[in-house]
């Protein structure tokens, strides 16, 4: 769910504040020797901020799919593409339907959880969310048993099976966020979170083991976000892509606990050992909690389509090689009301983005000499309900994925101010960290990890999605070496940004400091149309674990 950007913005903007270069605007800061000024030129902070104040406003009810708003910002976006005379990505339409389903869960407002000792009764949203995935009107789950698996994962290459010996048909897998490197830096990819450590696997393995239900325990280090961002995102209906099984081959219902909650079961359990600590060690054995639980979901549920908007600039002699940018244009609608406002209006997640599709279409359209490969601006949708516009995409291609270059994806932008650095979200795979860094070099600026490898943000945007099809791909914002020295400043704005993600007041703040976001946006530009004049493709790294996927490409 698209957070990382966002948090780690929060998370290591006090760190460079001792940068001893002094506060400049973008254009100040830039050593613009070698680039296209005139492209340079198109990329206006006046525009750009007015294209996120537009698409972030109530006006837009929060742009989820499947809503008015979704109408409205996909109306929009194609718009902007005309005015700025780019020709439809899709033959003659700037839209690709995206099949999906919309299903609302209503779960049961408590849960009674039965051990030998007693029972225990949780709430909704307050303890628990649960939901279900399966086109069925009603989930009925009786005397489920609750198992602990650890992790929940299964990784040969690891040496790790969290289910070895375990049979959960029709029982309940309670299990970890992460995975053990986060705890043992000599276990998986250390402080680098792998896929395994990802919720959607969680849910994914757990079905394919045959449980009946899955409950993954909240951890606010390990997720990287608080309790509050999983009620919220699970307050409202959820979106999948149409499946032929109708959702048959997902576990009955699907949720998480809090942390709270978690050691509550645990002392119902009667089980003295600490399980938690057992699970992050190699050679740990599930273990059955002596607990059963019924579960009762009523399911509402609508299939439709949602877009995603795309438009292209022509190239000029290799019409057939794309690069492509993509930003999603949806957010979370009109959801739990928080102080009175319950539109969610995502300004930093993702209006920032896609307003940055903008700017970026008017620099190569002023270029001097015209992209010889064509240059994809793709606004995808439902990325906040698991990434899914972009997953429809890689599945059903408009532009083969063996003449993707690279994919150059942009998630929630920073409005802190400008830095000397730009920060690569699992910086390592592919040669696009070199091209980061030979770009960012021409505006006198570096290039380095985003840092939280553990929060497993190179799985949680858009991007993702081509690197799983073997398509080079590239999640890049701002630093942590702020060119504002003052101290208080800084300060101040990181109080601006705090409590925003995916809450009502994500909105455009007078006293945000667009410099920094202009600045990447510049970068963003320079790098794709550094590869649009060249002829070679951007090569996987020998330690990515998708080197082998980019190879039969």
């Amino acid at each position: 769910m698209r957070l990382l950007h966002f948090l780690s913005v929060l998370a290591i903007t006090m760190l460079g504040v001792s940068c001893q270069n002094k506060k400049a605007n973008s254009d100040s800061v830039h050593d613009t020797s070698g680039l296209d000024s005139v492209a340079l030129g198109a990329i206006s902070e006046s525009s750009y901020k007015k294209y996120v104040e537009e698409l972030s406003s109530d006006a837009f009810e929060g742009r989820k799919p499947f809503t008015k708003g979704d109408t409205l910002a996909v109306t929009y976006i194609e718009e902007q593409f005309k005015q700025l005379g780019l020709a439809p990505g899709n033959g003659d339409s700037f839209f690709q339907e995206v099949p999906m389903v919309e299903i609302s869960s209503t779960a049961p407002s408590q849960l009674t959880l039965t051990g030998a000792s007693g029972k225990l009764t949780i709430n909704n949203l307050a303890d628990y969310v649960i939901g279900s995935r399966q086109l069925k009107e009603n989930i009925d789950v009786d005397q489920s048993e609750l198992v602990f698996a650890g992790f929940g994962i299964i990784a040969p290459e690891y040496n790790w099976n969290d289910y070895d010996g375990l049979n959960v048909k029709g029982k309940t897998v309670v299990v970890m966020v992460n995975d053990p490197g986060r705890y043992d830096k000599t276990l998986f990819k250390g402080d680098t979170m792998t896929y395994y450590g990802r919720w959607t696997y969680k849910y994914e393995e757990a079905a394919r083991q045959g449980a009946a239900g899955v409950l993954i325990i909240h951890d606010k280090g390990a997720a990287s976000y608080d309790w509050d961002v999983v009620r919220s995102g699970w307050s409202g209906s959820q979106l999948d892509l149409v499946s032929k099984d109708k959702g048959e081959s997902y576990t009955a219902y699907e949720g998480w606990i809090s942390a709270e909650t978690t050691k509550k079961l645990f002392a119902l359990s009667g089980i003295q050992e600490d399980l938690i600590a057992q699970a992050k060690k190699p050679g740990f054995k599930p273990r059955s909690l002596g607990i059963t639980t019924d579960v009762r979901i009523k399911n509402r549920y609508r299939t439709s389509t949602s877009n995603n908007v795309i438009a292209k600039l022509e190239g000029s002699t290799r019409k057939d090689e794309v690069i492509i940018y993509t930003a999603h244009w949806d957010h979370l609608g009109i959801g739990e009301p928080v102080d009175g406002d319950s539109i969610y209006n995502g300004a930093i997640d993702n209006a920032a983005g896609v307003a940055a599709l903008f700017e970026i279409a008017k620099a190569f359209k002023a270029a001097k000499v015209q992209p010889e490969r064509t240059i994809v601006f793709m606004a995808v949708t439902a990325e906040e309900q698991g990434l899914l516009g972009s997953a429809y995409y890689a599945a059903n291609p408009i532009y083969p994925l063996k003449k993707t270059v690279a994919n150059l994806n942009m998630d929630a932008f920073s409005p802190m101010g400008a830095t000397k650095d730009v920060s690569i979200v699992g910086m390592g795979h592919s040669e696009l960290d070199e091209y980061a860094a030979r770009s960012a070099a021409k505006f006198g600026r570096e290039v380095h990890d985003s840092g939280n490898p553990s929060s497993g943000g190179f799985f949680r945007s858009d991007h993702f999605n081509f690197v799983k099809k073997g398509v080079p791909a590239l999640f890049m914002g701002s630093g942590d070496q702020y060119l504002e020295t003052d101290t208080t400043v800084l300060q101040n704005r990181k109080k601006l940004l705090s409590g925003r993600y995916h809450a009502p007041s994500d909105e455009v703040d007078p006293h945000w400091d667009f410099n920094g976001i202009i600045a990447d946006i510049k970068l963003f530009f320079d790098m794709g149309y550094t590869m649009s004049l060249e002829a070679t493709y951007p090569k996987w790294k020998d330690k990515s674990e998708f080197r082998h996927v980019g190879s039969k490409r």
